[in-house]
């Protein structure tokens, strides 16, 4: 399996892959995948693998919508819904927002479908609904439901999946360049104005108070070091931090305060080469998600050693 991303134009030849055999270059050929079916089986059995989920509910049916996949992402504390389209004609925005309405206006009914089948005790406070999300999965998308991407502020993503005859699947994900445009200000569908309310697609800006001047300097300076690490890494600003990933795998996420950042890395600290023992542990019952430590950035002289711990965190990351 192999994941992806594409941003910006489409190629109007999409380049073609190849093995290697006996120092010769074979074409690897595109065999045919039913979306609807053989993708959504295989989607839902490695949820975690491909995106960082845990599957809750198949074909959730509710006020006259049917939902693929319901997810849940652990991390963002929110729902994900997952829909495998090989009808190409579909509106992403308006079947987007039509699910992320669905959800908003029946929460009860979401929480209770996640603690039946998770045999949890859930509660509307524990999930922060700001971070919902669509995933459409499909074959490919036409240019118009590609262009549909370039809003700054849109709670949808694109995948498409191409299986091959070496038994490898792609997962690729479309992304559009950046847009400056809101689709608040373009929409006058209720639903989309409803949902827009609530739900946010945060940027690094909204992490910074205009004070926060010291804070904002370090992040800028440690951001441009985390990127050049490598082309695989990943960029995502969450509600109260910016995590920085590879694949679904958390390489640190970075909380941002006054005149300091906390770098987050899913280690225990015992796990770390930490000469000038900087890494602070955090308790197991403060935890939440998974092993974690975290180091406390002052000033600019500390980047350095931060980056020596990335860098750890990375090399480990680059060998599973």
């Amino acid at each position: 399996m192999v994941l992806g991303q594409k941003r910006g134009l489409r190629l109007i030849q999409p380049m073609p892959i190849f093995k290697i055999n006996n120092k010769k270059l074979e074409n690897i050929k595109e065999t045919k995948i039913d979306v609807e079916k053989d993708i959504q089986i295989l989607t839902e059995n490695n949820l975690v693998t491909i995106f960082g989920l845990k599957v809750v509910s198949t074909e959730f049916a509710l006020s006259n919508l049917r939902i693929d996949t319901l997810a849940y992402n652990e991390e963002a504390k929110s729902f994900v819904i997952i829909e495998y389209k090989r009808d190409r004609s579909f509106s992403v925005i308006d079947q987007g927002y039509a699910y992320l309405g669905l959800m908003l206006n029946n929460k009860a009914d979401f929480i209770l479908e996640y603690n039946e089948k998770m045999s949890s005790n859930l509660k509307r406070d524990d999930i922060d609904w700001s971070q919902s999300r669509v995933i459409f999965i499909a074959n490919s998308f036409t240019t118009y439901q590609e262009k549909a991407l370039n809003f700054k502020d849109l709670p949808i993503e694109l995948w498409e999946v191409k299986k091959y005859d070496n038994l490898t699947i792609l997962y690729n994900q479309l992304k559009s360049a950046d847009s400056s445009e809101s689709i608040k200000t373009v929409s006058k569908n209720k639903t989309v104005e409803s949902v827009s309310r609530e739900v946010k697609k945060y940027s690094i800006e909204d992490h910074f108070k205009s004070e926060w001047k010291e804070s904002r300097e370090l992040f800028d300076i440690l951001r441009e070091k985390i990127l050049a690490l490598g082309d695989n890494i990943e960029e995502k600003p969450n509600r109260n931090y910016t995590s920085y990933k590879i694949g679904y795998y958390l390489l640190v996420g970075v909380h941002p305060y006054r005149s300091k950042l906390d770098l987050h890395m899913p280690k225990d600290k015992d796990d770390l080469k930490d000469p000038d023992n900087k890494v602070i542990k955090i308790p197991w019952e403060k935890r939440g998600w998974g092993k974690t430590c975290y180091y406390m950035l002052t000033k600019p002289e500390e980047i350095d050693y931060a980056m020596f711990l990335i860098k750890q965190v990375y090399q480990a990351l680059n060998k599973n």
